[in-house]
């Protein structure tokens, strides 16, 4: 039990020290941290991200964030930079460099290459009179009172508001940007939410064996075409368009309703008319938004005339 204690108790105050040096980043924000973003926004080029060691480390995870929410971005090893990877930056691009003490030798190396080359360069550190932050164009202030790691050596708390801070310049440029869900989408083709807002209403609209009646037809007619056609539903046709729908629901109800008497009714007289329409040219996350806003489980797919196309359902969006 004591040894459980011991390491709760430990686990405890990492995150207490941690989550402390967070809290009081907010105050050490300046005109720095906004000259910095700015300059991002302005730049023409890419965002090249370089740390070494921890920071390198988190430098990736930087480069990787802001790459996906709209700002060109990549990271640069500082060691494989000086010798040749400098290659890979253009003088239009922007450097953001990365070091705690602010004198890391890697890092300190390549920094007259990006003077010379006409790069905007961003610093941060938790020294403002460090030789990195003296170099550079702006300064991102990240101090903490000591690292989380018992001997305060390892890079702990450090790289925690280092990661933070960069999160904090990523979330600004979107912001700024007006960086949308469409735009993250392009970025991650990949996720279910790059499926529904890339993919459109016609990739996943049901176009076969339609489940369709007349509008004179018999309660025993749609009983056999609604179990035929899977989809817990009917449609009332007239020509090419869909004038109602019957579901399991309104059947269901409607024997409730009428007993026997139901069985002499035809559709069009118990049918819920002017169903809920979509175009296939429409997002699937358009069709989800639309489906959650109504309330229903289906909608009808129309062509440009207005004429049925097809089905899509809720249960076909994911």
């Amino acid at each position: 039990m004591s040894v459980t204690s011991s390491i709760i108790q430990t686990a405890k105050e990492t995150l207490q020290n941690e989550a402390q040096a967070l809290l009081e980043q907010i105050d050490l924000l300046s005109d720095g941290f906004e000259q910095a973003v700015k300059a991002i926004l302005a730049t023409s080029g890419k965002v090249v991200v370089s740390g070494m060691g921890k920071s390198g480390i988190i430098g990736k995870k930087i480069a990787a964030t802001l790459a996906s929410t709209g700002t060109p971005s990549f990271f640069l090893h500082p060691a494989e930079a000086f010798h040749g990877d400098l290659g890979m930056v253009d003088p239009q691009d922007l450097v953001l460099l990365l070091s705690n003490s602010g004198e890391t030798d890697e890092v300190l190396k390549i920094l007259p290459f990006f003077k010379e080359n006409g790069n905007v360069i961003l610093a941060m550190s938790a020294r403002t009179d460090s030789t990195l932050a003296q170099n550079a164009h702006h300064h991102i202030w990240v101090k903490i009172h000591e690292e989380a790691c018992p001997l305060k050596l390892a890079p702990t708390t450090s790289t925690t508001v280092m990661l933070a801070m960069g999160d904090a310049m990523a979330v600004a440029l979107m912001r700024e940007k007006g960086f949308m869900e469409e735009n993250y989408a392009r970025f991650h083709p990949g996720g279910s939410l790059g499926r529904k807002l890339l993919a459109k209403v016609g990739h996943k609209m049901r176009t076969e064996n339609l489940p369709l009646i007349q509008p004179d037809s018999t309660l025993i007619e749609i009983i056999q075409v609604i179990s035929e056609g899977r989809l817990g539903l009917a449609l009332v046709n007239e020509g090419n368009r869909t004038t109602g729908i019957i579901t399991d629901g309104d059947l269901r109800r409607l024997l409730e309703r009428e007993g026997p008497a139901a069985w002499n009714l035809k559709a069009s007289q118990f049918m819920t008319p002017n169903p809920k329409t979509i175009t296939a040219t429409l997002s699937l996350h358009e069709a989800e938004e639309e489906l959650r806003k109504k309330k229903i489980t289906s909608l009808i797919v129309v062509d440009a005339k207005g004429d049925t196309a097809g089905i899509i359902q809720i249960y076909d969006l994911h």
